[in-house]
This record gives structure tokens, sequence and C-alpha cells, in this order.
């Protein structure tokens, strides 16, 4: 099975339990939708899924792999996050966006250097955030709880 066919039962998978997904986040968390698309000059591109964090006013982007983490995933991600932040967020009435990239597996020092010169709020299924941030989002292993969960009830 090629990588797009797994993401994308992984990610209906993920919207089947939405609410329970919604649950093992943590609080403030509402869905927005799956597969948002967005149109740049002509080309189409699609935002796994989104949701919306009304405690800390922002948008939370979730871009799923099936693979182990590859420095593109980032710049993808990073390009999603700045699509979201130009074209849905108000500046006087929510922060930054924030992006989150669940991954198979990943290489910690990859990882790092991936996202060093990146200004963004990025994740790779662990938070490189603000205390009060990471305080407000949900923790690796419950992200990582619920891709296993979805995995294994397949």
């Amino acid at each position: 099975m090629d990588s797009d066919a797994s993401e994308r039962e992984l990610e209906e998978r993920l919207t089947l339990r939405v609410v329970e997904t919604l649950r093992e986040l943590g609080s403030g968390f509402s869905f927005v939708g799956r597969q948002v698309h967005f149109e740049v000059d002509g080309d189409d591109f699609y935002v796994d899924l989104l949701f919306f964090n009304w405690q800390q006013v922002r948008f939370v982007v979730v871009e799923l792999k099936t693979t182990k983490f590859d420095p593109r995933d980032a710049g993808q991600l990073g390009f999603y996050v700045a699509l979201v932040d130009e074209q849905m967020r108000i500046p006087e009435l929510h922060a930054s966006t924030v992006g989150i990239l669940l991954v198979a597996d990943k290489n910690e020092t990859v990882v790092k250097y991936s996202l060093a010169g990146s200004k963004q709020p990025v994740a790779v299924s662990r938070y490189e955030l603000s205390p009060a941030d990471q305080a407000a989002l949900p923790a690796e292993e419950a992200l990582t709880r619920i891709a296993i969960d979805v995995a294994e009830n397949d």
C-alpha cells in the first residue's frame, strides 16, 4: 500500500473517532475539518486535520505521516501553518497557528536540525513549544496512543 493511501486510511479512522480523539487531545479543542482545501495561485493543497483550540484561541494544524520523519515533512507542515495563519487566522483575535506532525518514527537529531531555523511553533510527535503552550496541548504519549489505537483497530 502506498504512503498516501495509508495516511488517508489513518486520517479516516481518526476522523471516525473524532469525539474520542478530541477528548484525548485535551480540553479546548474543536474539530474544524479534514482535508481542508486551500488554493494558492491555481495550486491545490489539503491540510490533513485542522482543529481550533478555543482556550488558546488558535488554530492547530495536524499533518499525518505513516512514514519515518523526513526533513521535507517539516517544510510541508510549515507551509500549512503559514497558509492557515494567512488565510484563516484573524490577527486581532487569534494567537499564531500551531503545527503538529505525527510520524511513524523519527531521528531526534534530524528533527532538531530540520526545525532549527523555524520561527513557527511546530512539533514532531513531541512539542518544541513554550511551557505555557505545552501545558495547554496534549502530551506526546496521548498523540502516540491515538495513532497506535487507530492502527490496532485496523
